[in-house]
């Protein structure tokens, strides 16, 4: 039995990360349509499922909110966090501390949970469906779509919602705005207030809609924003409800009959702080997120070592999966784990009690459903529940996280509890229990508010319980930069009195003397050139550094990415570089120079450059010869890589190659995208440097410019994986960047996104700058790279004559239409593989290293890329070469003769050759013939 499951993880495993729209098959079948002058936004953000709600026949099914879908806990917390820093930007900061954030249950009490993280200055509530005892309602309210419709507010605040600034509501999605409307409306009969924020991952009213809402504004004389990641409308055919129905009941499937047994869950103590809430039901403050913040390393180490069974391996994809409401502490814990593991698959996800049709159809955004009953004795009785794309997602454990309210025996019940249902089909489960909050106070009143009962009209009245939980001046965190076109928020501004039309301010109200409904529009420089994008990083939860906080403000200031042809070779758009230019400066020395100084420790391998090695004409038919025999290999290596970052990683990811071996494959993968999907990728060059990181300034003009979800970091290939070590510890101080690298050939196993891992020759790899724009190597050298400056390269003009940048280019571009068919099928076995890791190539230099008696793995270049840079920059010893290696080793064998370097033949080497370089090298040193070894 688990032989058969584990085999069905691995084929659903697949399935579920089709590159497949998961609208398709409703849109399809039903005629429903997304329609908005962005569409491919829409679809990105959006899939479609039919309900089984006799409401409404179509679910919007976000792939950014951790509900129905598990995505990663970076993505979740960014969408959020991200429209939260907009909203303090257009309130201010004095206006965003006298706000309250409200977030609606329950799909959206963690995404409000982030809005007010990145609002950062106010306090949070979230409206419940579950009555606390001993705590008095507030208010209520109903929203009619729902399947469960009664809205609770229970802060234990009692002066929360009479507080007179800005009220920001925050719901996943705005489809026809009445439940905004209503809440606005009532509130504000019992509390004027004279700004209203909405906040929506998606607006997707009706033109009919959107003027209700513009009336209303004007109606109350308060000015509504409105702040989405996108907008549109749905298109929804005559008799859709009709049809709906049935095609649920012409394609509802049993749930699988397979339970485990829940006694082998594993159960962790988490360590909660004593008198933290566990959310927002009754208020949650910045100080509270500081303590959050402050206890989530315990405790995801707590739950990290509860995921790994006992004797058994660490997991390699993980589900936390949190309980309806109860969504942003599950969530924190899982960005913790994923920040603590970044080559762990974490995703986040939880229960909810949506009906939803499933359909085992990549075209369709809820592929399965586990039903299980409630476990949290809702006040409504009890009734199913529902996990979805869990069962099939190819999880090795799942880490459950409930609060204490929820941890009954109907959680743990044998056959059809929401464990059993989990064990059946995940190999190990852990349970982690969070004590319930209940405000210590008792039942206060709520000042001006009365008693009442919940009305389909708008709020019902109440008191409210508990003390005041506010502090009166939360530590300010750095202020995002202005805002700009390229940031992962669609921004409209909607005039009360006229159409839609855009504002040249972010604070101003329409023309008239009536009140805006509005959406921050940033303003648009005198010089006609768009402003620059919030950054958007998952934000610490205590107070930034103070040295961040300055990196950050000055970020502004950085320049704008180097392009050619004033730098590079290259065409403009094919790739930025985020470095300054340092070809005035003399940087060259000889080989040996170098390698004696690197090697006594008196300077570092970044602090100069080798001399360019210039080809001779031998070498340079050899590098020609090599591209025309691997063109059609390294088109189907760039289609498959490109293929499977589209599929995984973001459907408009922004390509960040590393320099500068990554950057002629980073310009291929843009090519591709462009080619085969008609996408317009973001791709620039940063600079790391081994034993000294990646340029923090980059990083911070990058989080300024792009959302960092989207950033993927592009390479040539991987060695025995030192630069994939590299980047994920360097990016530790960065949240929110993927240290996760896409490469074109992993022969060592070191990372999950290749295109292949066979070694084999890359004609990039058999040149130096004039393969690759004419840019050197990077360098960063205290007298020339200054704190607040990007790291340093230099442009070879003068070897215009020799380069062949282009042409490498041209000639693999040139065949991506011949291998598209080839790609395609490529890609659907990479996505539907085990591609964990192994590190193999790390192991293997290892042992060569000590072999050869050479002790130091940085001697050690493994691969065919490696070895060729050992004969071009440094001072090889010798080669070994795998026994009946063909032509992918010509040009070694050529460089190493020219070098006086011998090949040595080997059995059972993982990498077509391995380049040593001299240990303990100086200028008198010989090597392995007792000859001097000389540079080219």
């Amino acid at each position: 039995m688990r032989e058969h499951e584990n085999s069905e993880h691995e084929k659903r495993r697949h399935v579920i990360q089709s590159t497949a729209w998961t609208g398709t098959w409703v849109a399809e079948r039903l005629g429903v349509e997304l329609r908005g002058e962005d569409t491919g936004r829409l679809t990105q953000l959006l899939g479609l499922a039919l309900r089984d709600n006799p409401k409404r026949a179509h679910l919007l099914v976000s792939r950014v909110l951790g509900k129905h879908v598990p995505q990663s806990p970076a993505v979740v917390r960014r969408s959020g966090y991200g429209l939260g820093r907009r909203v303090r930007d257009l309130l201010g900061d004095a206006d965003a501390r006298r706000a309250v954030v409200l977030g609606y249950a329950e799909t959206a009490t963690g995404l409000g949970h982030c809005v007010a993280d990145g609002l950062a200055l106010a306090p949070y509530l979230h409206s419940t469906r579950r009555p606390v005892p001993g705590v008095a309602r507030a208010a209520g309210f109903e929203e009619s779509h729902s399947h469960h419709t009664s809205h609770l507010l229970l802060p234990s605040d009692p002066g929360l919602l009479s507080r007179p600034g800005p009220l920001v509501l925050v719901d996943d999605e705005f489809s026809t705005g009445s439940t905004v409307l209503n809440t606005i409306r009532a509130l504000h009969e019992r509390h004027p207030r004279e700004r209203y924020v909405i906040v929506a991952l998606v607006d997707m009213r009706s033109p009919a809609d959107r003027r209700r809402l513009e009336e209303f504004a004007g109606t109350i004389g308060a000015r509504v924003d409105l702040v989405a990641l996108a907008a549109g409308t749905v298109r929804l055919p005559d008799g859709v409800l009709e049809k709906g129905r049935a095609l649920v009941a012409a394609h509802r499937t049993p749930p699988p009959a397979l339970a485990g047994d829940p006694a082998t869950v594993r159960t962790v103590d988490l360590g909660w702080p004593a008198g933290l809430p566990d959310g927002g039901r009754h208020g949650f403050t910045p100080e509270h997120r500081a303590a959050l913040g402050a206890a989530l390393p315990g405790m995801a180490a707590r739950l990290a070592e509860a995921l790994v069974p006992r004797g058994g391996a660490a997991p390699r994809r993980v589900l936390v999966l949190g309980c309806e409401e109860f969504m942003y502490v599950p969530l924190a814990l899982a960005g913790a784990l994923e920040d603590r593991a970044p080559h762990v698959d974490v995703r986040f996800s939880t229960t909810t009690r949506s009906p939803v049709l499933a359909v085992d159809d990549p075209g369709y955004a809820i592929r399965t459903r586990l039903v299980f009953p409630a476990h949290d004795d809702p006040a409504d009785g009890p009734g199913d529940r529902y996990a979805y794309n869990v069962a099939g997602g190819g999880f090795d454990a799942v880490a459950v996280v409930v609060d204490s309210t929820a941890d009954t025996p109907a959680l743990r019940e044998p056959g059809s509890g929401l464990l059993a249902q989990l064990v059946a089909h995940v190999p190990h489960v852990v349970l982690a229990t969070v004590p319930s909050y209940v405000p210590a106070n008792g039942s206060v009143s709520s000042s001006g508010l009365e008693d009442g009962s919940v009305s389909s009209s708008g709020l019902a009245n109440g008191s409210a319980p508990g003390a005041p939980l506010l502090a009166p001046d939360p530590v300010t965190p750095p202020t995002a930069p202005p805002a700009g076109p390229e940031a992962p928020l669609v921004d409209r501004h909607l005039k009360s009195d006229g159409p839609q039309a855009p504002l040249a301010g972010p604070h101003l109200k329409s023309a008239g003397s009536g009140p805006a409904i509005a959406a921050a529009v940033p303003p648009t420089p005198a010089s006609g050139q768009p402003p620059a994008a919030p950054p958007a990083p998952i934000p610490p939860y205590g107070p930034a550094a103070a040295a961040e906080a300055a990196h950050e403000r000055s970020t502004s200031m950085l320049p704008e990415p180097l392009r050619g042809p004033a730098f590079s070779s290259y065409a403009p758009d094919e790739v930025g570089w985020l470095l300054q230019d340092l070809s005035g400066v003399e940087l060259e020395a000889p080989t040996e120079e170098r390698e004696e100084a690197v090697q006594r420790g008196g300077a570092h391998y970044a602090e100069s450059l080798p001399i360019e090695y210039q080809p001779s004409d031998r070498y340079q038919k050899l590098f020609h010869a090599a591209l025309d025999t691997s063109a059609v290999r390294i088109a189907r290596a760039v289609g498959a890589v490109t293929e499977t970052v589209l599929a995984e990683r973001s459907p408009r990811p922004v390509l960040v190659s590393l320099a500068r071996a990554g950057t002629p494959v980073g310009v291929l993968m843009r090519r591709w995208a462009q080619a085969r999907h008609g996408l317009d990728l973001p791709h620039y060059a940063v600079s790391i440097v081994r034993g000294r990181g990646i340029d923090a300034n980059a990083l911070r003009w990058l989080r300024a410019h792009h959302d960092p979800a989207d950033v993927v970091f592009v390479d040539g290939w991987t060695g025995k994986g030192a630069i994939t070590r590299e980047l994920a510890a360097a990016l530790a101080g960065f949240p929110g960047f993927d240290p996760e690298i896409a490469v074109l050939a992993d022969p060592g196993s070191c990372v999950r996104t290749y295109g292949t891992r066979e070694d084999f020759l890359i004609p990039s790899a058999c040149l130096n700058s004039t393969v690759s724009g004419l840019v050197s190597r990077t360098v960063l050298r205290a007298d020339l790279v200054g704190p607040d400056d990007y790291h340093g390269a230099k442009y070879y003009r003068e070897l215009a004559g020799a380069d062949v940048s282009g042409d490498f280019l041209d000639a693999v571009s040139d065949r991506f239409a011949e291998v598209a068919e080839a790609v395609a099928q490529d890609a659907a076995r990479l996505l539907a593989a085990d591609r964990t890791p192994t590190w193999a190539g790390w192991k293997a230099v290892e042992r060569i290293s000590e072999e050869y008696g050479i002790h130091d793995v940085n001697l050690v270049k493994p691969g065919v890329g490696e070895t060729t840079r050992v004969l071009l920059r440094r001072v090889p010893w010798k080669v070994l070469a795998r026994r009946g290696a063909g032509p992918d080793l010509d040009h070694v064998r050529l460089l190493a003769e020219q070098r006086g370097v011998p090949v040595e033949e080997v059995d059972g080497l993982p990498y077509t050759c391995v380049g040593l370089i001299h240990p303990q090298y100086t200028r008198g040193a010989t090597g392995s013939d007792g000859k001097a070894v000389t540079a080219p």
